[in-house]
C-alpha cells in the first residue's frame, strides 16, 4: 500500500465516523480491495457498501427496539403450543403478529384466562414477532407501569410520560387484575387508555371478565368508560385452559415431563397468567 493509499484510506475512515456509518465503515477496506480485483463499476461499487449499512442499521435498529420493549425472554409463537389452547387460532394470532392493519387503526387485544394459561406467553410472543417486523413494543407489568404514572403525576409530569409511551406502536399491560382499587393507581390507568384510544394500540391481559373489573376501577362510571374504550376496536381472545403449571407439575409427579415443543411459562410474577 502506497503511502498516499494509506493517507486516503485514514481519511475515508474519518469522514465515515463523522457522517455516522458504522456499517460502512467496518467494511469498505474488504469491499474496495474486491473491487479493485474484480473491477467493479462505481456504482457497483457504492450499491454493495450502501446496502450493506441498510443491513447493518436494521439489525441495530432491531437490537434497540428489543432491548427498549423488555420482553420477558424465550417467549416465542414458536414455543407456544397452540394444542392446548384450541379456543384461539393460530391462523388469527399469526395475523395478529403481523400487525399492519390493526396498529395502523390503534385498534387493541384483550387476553382473558386463568393464571398460569399461557397469557403473559403469548402477549409477549406476539409482541416479539411485531418487533421482527419493524414495529416498537413496550412490555410492563401492570402494577409498575401504574406505579411509574403516579410518581409522575406527583412530579407534575403524568401528561408528559403518557406522551412518552406514543413511540411505541404496541404497549402491553400484563397482569391488569393486579392493580388495587385505589383512586390514584386507577385514575393513571384510565387516563392512559383514554389518551391511547384509536391512536395507539394496546394488548392487555387479564385474569378477571369485564364483569369483575369493577374490583379494579373505584366507580362503576370510570369501569365502563374504560371498557368501553378498549373494547371499541379489539379483537379478544379467551384461553380458559388448565394452568401450563399445574399440568408441570403433574407430569413430573407421573414421571413423564413435558415434550420440549410446549410453552415455557417460568415462575416469575410476569408469567403469573
Amino acid at each position: 500500500m502506497t503511502k498516499s493509499t494509506t493517507v486516503d484510506a485514514a481519511r475515508v475512515e474519518l469522514l465515515l465516523s463523522e457522517l455516522r456509518l458504522p456499517g460502512v465503515k467496518l467494511m469498505w477496506a474488504r469491499l474496495a480491495e474486491q473491487s479493485d480485483k474484480e473491477g467493479w463499476p462505481a456504482a457497483r461499487f457504492l450499491a454493495a457498501i450502501a446496502e450493506h449499512e441498510m443491513t447493518d442499521r436494521g439489525r441495530r435498529r432491531m437490537e434497540r427496539h428489543l432491548s427498549e420493549a423488555r420482553l420477558p425472554a424465550g417467549k416465542t409463537l414458536a414455543t407456544f403450543d397452540f394444542e392446548t389452547v384450541p379456543m384461539v387460532s393460530k391462523a388469527q394470532v399469526m395475523a395478529l403478529a403481523s400487525g399492519n392493519e390493526w396498529l395502523g387503526k390503534g385498534a387493541n387485544i384483550l387476553l382473558f384466562g386463568p393464571p398460569g394459561g399461557g397469557k403473559s406467553h403469548l402477549s409477549s410472543a406476539i409482541g416479539l414477532a411485531l418487533i421482527e417486523n419493524g414495529r416498537r413494543v413496550f412490555f410492563a407489568r401492570t402494577t409498575d407501569l401504574v406505579q411509574r404514572l403516579q410518581i409522575a403525576r406527583r412530579e407534575l409530569g403524568l401528561e408528559s410520560a403518557i406522551a412518552k409511551l406514543d413511540r411505541y406502536d404496541l404497549l402491553i399491560l400484563d397482569d391488569l387484575a393486579y392493580v388495587t382499587k385505589d383512586q390514584a393507581e386507577t385514575s393513571v390507568l384510565f387516563e392512559l387508555i383514554a389518551a391511547r384510544y384509536e391512536r395507539r394500540s394496546m394488548l392487555i391481559t387479564a385474569n378477571q371478565p369485564f364483569g369483575e373489573w369493577g374490583k379494579i376501577f373505584p366507580d362503576q362510571a370510570m369501569t365502563l368508560a374504560a371498557i368501553d374504550r378498549l373494547v371499541h376496536h379489539a379483537t379478544i381472545l379467551e384461553m380458559n385452559v388448565e394452568s401450563y403449571r399445574r399440568r408441570e407439575a403433574l407430569d413430573r409427579k407421573r414421571g413423564r415431563g413435558r415434550p420440549a415443543n410446549h410453552a415455557t411459562i417460568e415462575k416469575t410474577r410476569s408469567d403469573e397468567d
